[in-house]
């Protein structure tokens, strides 16, 4: 804890001398306002476009959960009605793969949803870095109104999806789009200062529980009472996504200023790219060799979040994504039932996130990641124990409770890292592994599942989870 405040002091020092001697006069304004209020002992105030920033995932995030629910419907409708051949090639594929494992072929329209998922993740993790470093080049902003654009025209194509090839298509531009999540935590750190930051990350968190509480919700709505007769049942949810989506594209044309001064982005296109070839090699991603005249001592501590963060996600994705398969294969649990949970695990979230996690102060980020990863173990274990829907119910609390802090504060913990013209690029090569992790994660949590059983599944998965919380407990940050 010690060395925490020590680099506490030692960041809050280069980041006044950065402010001092580059950067807007708004944004120096701001500060002088910052350390006023300070002063008379009043907290720092939040930058406003913190606020755009939530608004803008809000948009982004219901439009992005809508789809959840409608999946097995529109699988089964492309089952159906496949004009391209592309479905029936893949749910062979995937056929192969649910009879090696044994599962029941009632599962099967969710393995196949599951690679669709990993296929998304994967592809957020090839474009995380190379969005973050185009926005160090380029600036926020524009980057992120073409990511937002690219997202909007998905959706656009998902509502004229007569075929399964087109719907791929749209799921695939929507995950080569996925970068703007790195953006906005970019363009929050450049607004934050050291005691402010935390707070913008928890806002982030809040966003992610709203918006899948009240996306799914909306999702299942069109999933119960449309009328899947027809050929174009999908395309209502899809124009409101795609509604959304525009939402988002004029919230950030109109409200969101550069976050970025042009004199404090990277000079050369060519430096902010590099790390876009290094993706062939996963090594250069785990060791930020990207990241380039920083301390040793930095690129030490951004390694070992990293790992921590990669093998939390990894772990948490695979048995996160098989638990479905749980409350309904042992638990004998309707749609509806599993809705409740959920409901349940992201209004809890939600409460954490908007009260005491974007309160925490910059000393403490450190310890309360440590405590959730700690959390997570039991939490797993009680699941996977569960013999009735109590147990499974204190389970997820845990669980619930223990998500709410662990994102938000690894990404409080690594978005200190770097310099001004750096920060898209660390954000962006962590957001990579966390994408990497959920594409691994599920495939692997499937596998684990059908092979060995619920139980053993999720008490090792729970116990490997300690690996994360102790690595992180060790590391010098």
């Amino acid at each position: 804890m010690a060395d925490l405040r020590s680099r506490h002091n030692g960041t809050a020092a280069v980041e006044k001398q950065t402010h001092s001697q580059t950067g807007s006069h708004h944004h120096n304004n701001n500060k002088a306002l910052d350390k006023e209020a300070s002063e008379n002992g009043k907290p720092e105030k939040s930058d406003p476009m913190i606020y755009i920033i939530f608004v803008s995932l809000l948009f982004d995030l219901l439009a992005f959960t809508i789809i959840l629910p409608l999946l097995p419907s529109l699988l089964e409708h492309y089952r159906q009605n496949d004009s391209s051949g592309l479905y029936a090639v893949l749910t062979d594929r995937v056929r192969w793969f649910q009879q090696l494992l044994g599962a029941p072929d009632r599962y099967i329209s969710v393995l196949f949803g599951g690679f669709l998922g990993s296929m998304f993740s994967f592809l957020q993790f090839v474009a995380s870095p190379i969005v973050g470093g185009l926005s160090d080049y380029y600036g926020r902003k524009p980057v992120l109104l073409t990511c937002a654009s690219g997202i909007a025209l998905s959706y656009l194509i998902w509502a004229c999806s007569s075929n399964f090839a087109l719907f791929v298509l749209a799921r695939f531009v929507g995950g080569i789009s996925k970068g703007n999540i790195s953006l906005c935590m970019s363009v929050i750190t450049d607004v934050s200062s050291v005691k402010t930051r935390g707070r913008g990350m928890a806002l982030v968190g809040v966003a992610f529980s709203l918006g899948f509480i009240v996306g799914p919700m909306i999702g299942a709505l069109f999933a119960i009472f449309s009328d899947k007769s027809g050929s174009t049942w999908f395309v209502l949810p899809s124009l409101l996504a795609f509604g959304l989506a525009v939402g988002d594209l004029v919230v950030l044309a109109c409200c969101l200023r550069e976050t970025l001064p042009k004199e404090k982005r990277v000079k050369e296109i060519s430096s902010a790219l590099s790390y876009g070839l290094q993706l062939l090699n996963f090594s250069a991603i785990f060791r930020f060799a990207a990241i380039k005249n920083v301390p040793k001592k930095d690129i030490a501590a951004l390694r070992s979040i990293g790992l921590v963060y990669f093998l939390y996600l990894f772990l948490y994705s695979g048995l996160e994504f098989t638990v479905t398969f749980l409350m309904y294969h042992k638990f004998g649990y309707t749609s509806m039932d599993q809705a409740k949970m959920f409901l349940t695990t992201g209004v809890i979230m939600t409460l954490l996130q908007g009260s005491v996690v974007r309160r925490l102060p910059e000393a403490k980020i450190k310890g309360y990641a440590i405590f959730s990863l700690y959390l997570i173990v039991p939490a797993f274990v009680v699941v996977g124990l569960a013999e009735g829907s109590r147990m499974l119910y204190a389970g997820m609390t845990l669980f619930a409770i223990s998500t709410a802090f662990a994102v938000t504060c690894l990404t409080t913990l690594v978005s200190k890292y770097g310099n001004d013209d750096q920060k898209g690029s660390v954000l962006g090569i962590f957001r990579s592994l966390g994408a990497l992790a959920r594409a691994l994660g599920p495939v692997v949590g499937c596998i684990a599942f059908w092979c060995v059983g619920s139980r053993i599944t999720y008490i090792a998965g729970g116990l490997l989870l300690i690996y994360p919380a102790v690595a992180l407990q060790r590391a010098r940050i």
